[in-house]
């Protein structure tokens, strides 16, 4: 195993107060290794950034034709429980003849403000709904439907999550690592970062005709670039970097400092973890990666505002900066 690399560092005072060390891979479709931080062959719970292949047997199956791209973004999103988030999911689910309850999410308090305050005046909890996760299991619900298989669509048996795994297993060259269940109650599925860099490569270079799979991945992609804010919501990176990339590239985060990205242009997947879990320093690291392979620009304020980013500190007061490790990307 290869030792972690120094990523990012943040300044305060002239000194570096903190480091964050982490390991990142770019792959090719061919799995080739186009570069590496780090140890590439690490074994890491891909969280919430293999949400688009979740996504995959909703698209595949054939469950989601007819099916707004909207909402394609919202099945491979983390969002933040905001009206616009919200408020597909309610429609989604009623238009299955499906309702909250049928959701195996769980309830967390949204992290948009303005909804969380919203429920506070109306004296009302959160409900599943607002569960960052609750478009993605609304898709398992829709492929569920459309396969004629049982409500607990969790179930490590059921055939939604045996076509999940049979995907993952397929996209990121990685079996018998086991599994884990994640923050929804959803298995979540072990990997190599080079196997979920590769897995990206496989979504970067996923075309119509060449295959129902190939298909589903294209689609999924276009959907997320085309509709960044639900896939993350307003202020987070995921939907920021995608706007800066002019729908360009597909990124997506995981919980502990996972981050991934999808790049057509290039036909490239990458794929990062910060050994710590910060997410602060995972969207920085993100961000030099994208600006080292010309996918953004350095200056671009979406970039600025995670790598270069400037402290401050409750009454205005610059205080340090967040920069990349020297070496780094």
């Amino acid at each position: 195993m290869r030792p972690a690399q120094e990523m990012i560092e943040i300044w305060r005072g002239g000194r570096v107060e903190s480091r964050h060390a982490g390991h990142a891979v770019i792959c090719d479709a061919r799995a080739g290794i186009v570069a590496a931080w780090g140890d590439p062959e690490l074994v890491i719970w891909p969280r919430s950034s293999c949400k688009m292949i979740q996504a995959l047997p909703l698209v595949e199956s054939g469950a989601a034709r007819g099916l707004e791209d909207a909402l394609l973004a919202l099945a491979c999103a983390s969002h933040q429980g905001a009206a616009i988030h919200t408020g597909a999911v309610a429609d989604w689910l009623a238009a299955m003849g499906l309702g909250e309850a049928d959701l195996r999410c769980g309830a967390h308090e949204p992290a948009d403000r303005a909804a969380r305050d919203a429920l506070i005046r109306a004296g009302r909890a959160p409900g599943q709904i607002h569960n960052n996760c609750s478009g993605k299991h609304a898709g398992f619900l829709a492929t569920a439907r459309h396969l004629r298989a049982g409500p607990e669509y969790l179930a490590l048996d059921h055939p939604v999550q045996r076509a999940v795994r049979a995907a993952f297993e397929e996209l990121t060259g990685a079996a018998g690592f086991g599994h884990a269940i994640d923050g929804c109650s959803a298995p979540n599925f072990a990997t190599t970062l080079s196997g979920l860099a590769r897995a990206m490569a496989y979504f970067a270079t996923a075309r119509e005709g060449n295959g129902a799979r190939s298909a589903a991945a294209a689609r999924l992609v276009d959907a997320m670039s085309r509709h960044p804010s639900m896939v993350a919501g307003e202020g987070r990176a995921c939907t920021e970097l995608m706007r800066a990339a002019g729908g360009r590239a597909a990124f997506k985060t995981g919980a502990e400092g996972v981050y991934v990205a999808i790049l057509p242009a290039q036909g490239l997947g990458v794929a990062l973890k910060i050994a710590d879990g910060a997410t602060r320093a995972a969207e920085a690291a993100l961000a030099a990666i994208l600006v080292r392979q010309g996918v953004l620009d350095r200056g671009h304020p979406a970039v600025r505002a995670r790598l270069g980013a400037a402290l401050h500190n409750w009454r205005g007061v610059r205080v340090g900066e967040i920069a990349a490790a020297p070496g780094f990307a």
